[in-house]
């Protein structure tokens, strides 16, 4: 009997589970011939690791403002201005076949009928209470009775244990005051979405192959002397768009000075001949996941001897947080591998020197930083997902380097997605660098005893 994989592959031929192949990447669209990326199973699983989630955290029902929950478990999006801004929710409750999701009234509730068959009809209209002014008390109060109305009809208590996502003061008093119990939902959700399943990773992988393509066209086509930050940034953002992501979150470039120290968000700053040039692609993926990585760019001419230097440094560093993402390993044992930097001396999260859990959030899950991480140590999981970036901040510098990877946490190790690379530029002696493979700038893992 042949062995098949997650996915149902036989695994004779392929030896792993195409999902944790990088280069085994479906192409975006449907079709009858081949299996692809199943969105249908896709629904089933998170809807089912969501429920699994409430049963070990006992919540009776979860109350979902936050636009990635809702679409985690009811596999819902209509746009990503709609969000986190409180006029649209969902109601999981415990026993339940499909959450109830109140979406905004008017054309988009409609829409909701019609794209979502699988909630079987569980769709009413939300009641949104923000920025009604005098009004704002009477409709929170309608918006809580909605709910209340679903954990009636599913028999659970009030004052059972409620999860809430997040919520405003006037949402919690709303609640409190009809006798509603209302409970964290956080680390539910957060432990169900760091697990990924099979095909939420093919997305993953999917979102990284085309950021890889704006990588590329950077650095072969796009960057020259005398074009500005805005244009790459522009450039960048169209062609995302042309190839289906959902909502490009942010492109930051950022060149020469404003490296050093580096500045998160583009400006109309000229690229001059000589300039690092550091580009952070954040977006969301024509399947709904993210991509979110770095590459450091020369715009013209060679990489000095300093250069090379700070570019290795920020490699090694990286890597060397990388080779600890092996199950059964900590947050602990990744965060020891980061440059000490602000997040020692002020005990809180830079994101610079840090990795974090991506998904259909940008921030998913799991952040690691030497800010709690040494103190606080969490496991290390097969199938979570990590950005991982390191920097080299150090002060006096005219210009300064900075990296990061997405990273699928294997089973035996460290599977990276994003495969854009010009390591052979300046690396010259790496234990994470394959030398046999120069010309095309091969990382390698040889991951720890």
């Amino acid at each position: 009997m042949v062995e098949t994989s997650k996915q149902g592959m036989p695994m004779d031929f392929l030896q792993k589970e195409h999902y944790q192949s990088p280069r085994r990447v479906y192409s975006q669209t449907g079709s009858d011939w081949q299996r692809r990326v199943d969105f249908d199973q896709m629904r089933k699983d998170r809807l089912a690791r969501a429920k699994a989630m409430m049963e070990k955290h006992d919540m009776d029902a979860i109350i979902m403002y936050k636009g990635e929950n809702i679409r985690y478990t009811a596999s819902v999006f209509q746009g990503n201005w709609k969000n986190n801004i409180f006029i649209r929710y969902a109601v999981l409750c415990r026993g339940a076949e499909t959450p109830v999701l109140f979406e905004t009234a008017g054309s988009d509730y409609e829409c909701a009928k019609i794209d979502a068959p699988w909630l079987e009809g569980n769709i009413r209209p939300a009641i949104t209470w923000k920025w009604s002014e005098t009004a704002e008390q009477m409709m929170v109060n309608r918006m809580a009775d909605s709910v209340i109305d679903v954990l009636k009809e599913n028999n659970i208590p009030l004052n059972g244990r409620i999860g809430i996502d997040i919520m405003d003061m006037q949402a919690y008093s709303a609640f409190t005051e009809k006798g509603v119990n209302l409970v964290n939902a956080w680390p539910a959700m957060s432990e169900a979405r760091v697990i990924k399943t099979p095909e939420e990773i093919e997305c993953l992988k999917i979102s990284s192959t085309i950021g890889d393509t704006c990588m590329w066209k950077i650095r072969n086509e796009w960057l020259k002397p005398g074009i500005r930050e805005c244009d790459l940034t522009a450039w960048v953002n169209n062609l995302l768009y042309e190839e289906g992501f959902d909502f490009v979150y942010d492109i930051i470039v950022a060149s020469g000075g404003n490296t050093s120290p580096y500045r998160r968000w583009h400006t109309d700053k000229m690229i001059r001949d000589g300039d690092l040039v550091v580009v952070d692609i954040n977006a969301i993926g024509p399947g709904g996941y993210f991509v979110d990585y770095v590459r450091c760019f020369k715009c013209g001419g060679g990489w000095t001897k300093k250069e090379k230097e700070l570019y290795q440094e920020v490699y090694d560093t990286m890597y060397a947080g990388m080779t600890q993402l092996v199950p059964g390993k900590t947050s602990k044992d990744v965060a020891e591998q980061f440059p000490v930097y602000a997040d020692d001396k002020y005990g809180t999260v830079t994101l610079q020197q840090f990795a974090h859990s991506i998904g259909l959030d940008l921030y998913e899950g799991m952040w690691i930083s030497r800010a709690y991480s040494l103190d606080y140590p969490v496991e290390i999981k097969e199938n979570m997902y990590f950005a991982i970036e390191t920097f080299a901040g150090h002060p006096g510098l005219p210009q300064t380097v900075r990296l990061e990877e997405n990273v699928l946490v294997g089973p035996d190790g460290p599977i990276v997605f994003t495969g854009s690379s010009h390591y052979d530029e300046c690396i010259e002696n790496s234990p994470y660098f394959d030398f046999s493979a120069k010309s095309r700038g091969e990382p390698r893992f040889e991951l720890p005893e």
